[in-house]
C-alpha cells in the first residue's frame, strides 16, 4: 500500500519502526492531493511549504506526542494561525487568524502537522458543500455527485486518501452525514465534551467539533487527544476524559441496540435494507436488538431551521465590514457600509438564514415560533432520555438517501434539507453519535448511525469499532482513476 493509502494509527506505526519518515509521509500526501484534487476540489487552501518544513524539522529532531509528524487537515471554519480562515465566504477570502482554534492547538501539541483547509458550505449553511463561495467539493464515489455537507470537502479528502484525518464542526450532521455519503467514519462528540473556541459559530448551542477519519479507531484516537474541559469556553464540561484508543473491545454481548421506527420508515427502501442487515450482524454478535419509537423526530427539523437561523442571524452581527470581513468601500455612510459589506460578502444561503433567523426573533414572531422550538426541543430530548432508559445505544440510517448529484437539488432547498433529518435530532438533544459505512446501494455508501447517552463516548466508539472489525465495508475504496 502507498503511504497516503494508510490509516492514522497505520502511519504512527510506520514512523515509530522507523520504515519511513516524515518527509515521505508528507510528500506522499501532497502528491495524492496534487494528484486528485483537480477532481474532488475538497482542499480550499493548502499548506504545503510550512507542512514540508515542518515534517523536514521533525525528522532532524523528532518531537514528542500521539501523532507526531502526522499531517491532518481542518475545516476552513477553524482559526489556524498564520492560515487563511475563509469560511468558504467571499466576506472572509482574506482573513489570516492571530490565533488557533483549541482543537488545532492541542493537535499541535500532539505532534501533528497541519496540512490544508477544506472546503465547506459557507458558513457551514448547507447539506451539500454546494453554497461554497469558491466551487462546490466532488463526491470520490461518483464525481458527479456531492460529498455532503457542510463538512462535504473533509469527507471527500478522507475518503481520496487525500488526508488521514479532517477536524470538522456539527451543527445539524455535518460530520456525519458527509461521512455516509463518502464512506468513511464520521464522530459528533456529546456537547460540551470538546472545545469550540476557535470555531467560526453558526448556531452556539447546536456546534461541536467533530471528527472524519478512516476508521473508528483513528476517531477514538484523535477523540482523546481533544476532548477535555477548556476555560475558555463557557460550554466546556468538566468531564473526565477516557483513553478511548485503550478501551475499544469487539465484545458487545449483552448490549442493548433500540432501532427507531420512525427513521427506517423515511429511509429510501434499500438504504434503510442496508442497515437492518448491519443489525444483524450485531445479534450474530451478541447484542440485543429490538424496535422503539422516538415519536417527536418528525418535528426535529423545523425546529433546527428555526433555531439554527436565529441563533446565526446573532452570530453573524460581527461581519459588518468594519471589525471582520470584507468592506464596501463606496459606501458614503455608516449604515450603507455595513449593507453594501454584507450584500457582497454573503452567498444566498447565508441570506436567507440570517433573514429567516431575524423574523423568527422579532417582535410577535418570537412566542410563535422560537419559543415553540424550543419546546419541541425539550420533547426531543426527552424521547432519546426515555429510550436509553432500556437500551445502550440507538441505530438507525445515517441519511435517507445516498448521494445526490450536484444541482440536483438547487430549485428544491427542502429535499437538500431533508437530507439531515436523522442527524439533527441528536445535535438537538446534544447526544454523541458516529457515523459508520455499512454497505453500497448502487455503487453509492450508506452510513449507519449509532446514538449514546450523553458523554457515553466509549460506548459509542466500542459498537461502532465491533462493527467495524466484523465487515470490510471501511475498507471500501472509490476508484478515482489513478493510482
Amino acid at each position: 500500500m502507498e503511504l497516503y493509502e494508510l490509516t492514522l494509527q497505520q502511519l504512527i506505526k510506520e514512523l515509530e519502526s522507523k520504515r519511513t519518515n516524515a518527509q515521505a509521509i508528507m510528500t506522499a500526501v501532497m502528491g495524492r492531493i496534487n494528484e486528485v484534487d483537480g477532481k474532488v476540489q475538497a482542499f480550499l487552501t493548502l499548506n504545503q511549504t510550512a507542512a514540508m518544513e515542518k515534517a523536514a524539522e521533525f525528522d532532524r529532531q523528532p518531537w514528542p506526542g500521539v501523532i507526531a509528524g502526522i499531517p491532518f487537515a481542518v475545516k476552513d471554519n477553524y482559526c489556524t494561525r498564520g492560515v487563511k480562515t475563509t469560511c468558504a465566504s467571499k466576506m472572509l477570502e482574506d482573513f489570516i487568524p492571530p490565533y488557533d482554534a483549541a482543537v488545532v492547538e492541542k493537535l499541535h501539541g500532539a505532534g501533528g502537522i497541519l496540512a490544508g483547509k477544506l472546503n465547506m458550505d459557507e458558513f457551514a449553511m448547507g447539506c451539500s458543500t454546494e453554497t461554497s463561495a469558491f466551487f462546490p467539493s466532488h463526491n470520490p464515489w461518483d464525481l458527479e455527485r456531492v460529498p455532503g455537507g457542510s463538512s462535504g470537502g473533509a469527507a471527500a479528502a478522507v475518503a481520496a486518501d487525500e488526508i488521514p484525518l479532517a477536524l470538522v464542526s456539527d451543527t445539524g450532521g455535518s460530520a456525519r452525514q458527509p461521512a455516509s455519503y463518502c464512506g468513511v467514519v464520521g464522530l459528533k462528540p456529546t456537547y460540551g465534551r470538546v472545545s469550540r473556541r476557535g470555531i467560526v459559530a453558526y448556531a452556539s448551542s447546536l456546534d461541536q467539533a467533530g471528527i472524519i477519519s478512516k476508521d473508528v479507531a483513528d476517531a477514538a484516537l484523535v477523540l482523546g487527544i481533544i476532548a477535555g474541559h477548556d476555560p475558555r469556553d463557557s460550554t466546556s464540561e468538566k468531564k473526565e476524559v477516557p483513553d478511548y484508543s485503550t478501551v475499544l473491545t469487539t465484545d458487545i454481548k449483552g448490549l442493548k441496540i433500540g432501532y427507531p421506527r420512525e427513521y427506517f420508515q423515511q429511509a429510501e427502501g434499500n438504504v434503510g435494507t442496508a442497515v437492518k442487515k448491519a443489525l444483524l450482524e450485531f445479534e450474530k454478535m451478541g447484542a440485543i436488538v429490538e424496535e422503539v419509537s422516538l415519536p417527536h423526530s418528525e418535528y426535529a427539523l423545523p425546529a433546527y431551521y428555526i433555531i439554527g437561523p436565529a441563533e446565526a442571524s446573532s452570530n453573524m452581527g460581527r461581519f459588518d465590514g468594519i471589525r471582520y470581513g470584507q468592506r464596501d468601500n463606496s459606501a458614503e455612510n455608516v449604515a450603507e457600509l455595513i449593507s453594501g459589506s454584507r450584500q457582497r460578502g454573503f452567498g444566498p444561503e447565508v441570506k436567507r438564514r440570517i433573514i429567516l433567523g431575524t423574523y423568527v426573533l422579532s417582535s410577535g414572531k418570537y412566542e410563535k415560533y422560537y419559543l415553540q422550538a424550543l419546546k419541541v426541543r425539550r420533547l426531543i430530548r426527552d424521547d432519546f432520555t426515555g429510550v436509553f432508559n432500556d437500551y445502550d445505544v440507538i441505530i438507525a440510517p445515517t441519511t435517507p438517501n445516498t448521494a445526490f448529484k450536484i444541482g440536483e437539488n438547487a430549485s428544491d432547498l427542502i429535499t437538500s434539507y431533508r437530507s439531515d433529518i436523522f442527524t439533527v435530532p441528536v445535535n438537538m438533544a446534544g447526544l454523541p453519535a458516529i457515523s459508520v459505512p455499512c454497505g453500497l446501494v448502487g455503487g453509492l455508501p450508506v452510513g449507519m448511525q449509532i446514538i449514546a447517552k450523553p458523554f457515553a463516548e466509549t460506548t459509542l466508539l466500542n459498537t461502532a469499532y465491533a462493527f467495524e472489525q466484523a465487515t470490510d465495508h471501511h475498507q471500501l475504496k472509490p476508484d478515482l482513476g489513478v493510482r
